[in-house]
């Protein structure tokens, strides 16, 4: 079954209610900033875990204490309920 890609609408209202995420290149994009570089690490080290289980893996860079966020869906070439969900996730991780 092809996985469908998210309306416009859909990502707006995502994008309004998680105002850290923003449509960068038509992608979901975000900038976390950590203390140092073993906190940015140990996100990075949780949110593969849970991107592994869901077989949906972020485009990401780790410079020090940020990592570059950019979640889209290759199979559909857009962004998907998995983006959304998978970044809901990371947003959960960041916070603890």
């Amino acid at each position: 079954m092809p996985i469908s890609r998210a309306s416009k609408e859909v990502i707006q209202t995502f994008l309004t209610q998680n105002t850290d995420w923003i449509l960068k290149e038509n992608k979901l994009h975000r900038d976390f900033q950590f203390k140092n570089f073993v906190e940015a690490f140990s996100f990075m080290t949780k949110v593969s875990a849970i991107a592994e289980l869901q077989n949906h893996h972020p485009e990401w860079c780790n410079v020090y204490n940020k990592v570059v966020i950019d979640l889209t869906t290759h199979e559909a070439n857009g962004i998907t309920e998995r983006d959304f969900l998978l970044a809901i996730e990371m947003e959960r991780i960041a916070s603890n």
